[in-house]
């Protein structure tokens, strides 16, 4: 299962949480986190599924596409008005087309290189494009991301579960310890944040240590 589409799962709990039980809006960033990283053990005990057809690969991504989107807009105000780039993109990224989307973000990028959610769909599509794989080219969008809105927590949430997702626990480690470095003391997900860097130090120190990729 790519690592994406695990998001679905907590997407379906945040929209619950959000809607349903009326999670105040000030809290929802903070939910999402702690959603991101409950579910990155799942991630890592889980194995990847080989689709049986083309037609099943197909609906495969579709889903991965739909839970990618779903869990990017979860972190951003759904009132604002996205941008067209960004709307087209989602499109074809729920159909699984993945690289068209990549194309098009590209595209908007050019000329709104500031924008934070447009560098971290980037990101995101292009991970899904590579099967789960952290690829130089989607490295670059994350960082491109966080240079953007430093202060926003999502691309180097996203960026250290894909590292997870993919047993690369060095990469994951270091992008999570990063953001704990960077994060202030009374920041509402820190506690969560130290507790998951913790446990992937006693992964590294553990006898059952993954090689580093």
């Amino acid at each position: 299962m790519s690592w994406i589409a695990i998001l679905l799962v907590a997407f379906a709990a945040f929209g619950f949480a959000a809607f349903a039980l009326k999670l105040p809006r000030a809290s929802w960033t903070l939910f999402g986190a702690v959603l991101v990283f409950g579910l990155a053990g799942y991630a890592w005990q889980g194995s990847t599924s080989q689709p049986g057809s083309p037609k099943a690969a197909q609906a495969q991504a579709a889903r991965s596409g739909d839970a990618m989107v779903d869990a990017r807009q979860a972190l951003f105000d759904e009132s604002a008005l996205k941008a067209p780039y960004i709307t087209t993109a989602d499109a074809f990224a729920r159909r699984g087309q993945f690289d068209t989307a990549a194309a098009l973000l590209r595209n908007g990028l050019a000329e709104n290189p500031d924008h934070v959610e447009g560098w971290m769909a980037l990101g995101m599509a292009l991970v899904e494009h590579a099967d789960g794989a952290v690829t130089p080219a989607a490295r670059n969008a994350f960082d491109r991301a966080s240079a953007a809105q430093p202060g926003n927590p999502g691309p180097d949430l996203f960026l250290g579960a894909a590292y997870f997702s993919s047993r690369d626990i060095r990469e994951a480690r270091a992008v999570w310890g990063g953001l704990l470095d960077r994060t202030p003391e009374d920041a509402p997900w820190r506690a969560d944040l130290t507790q998951r860097v913790e446990a992937l130090d006693r992964i590294l120190a553990g006898p059952a240590n993954p090689a580093p990729q």
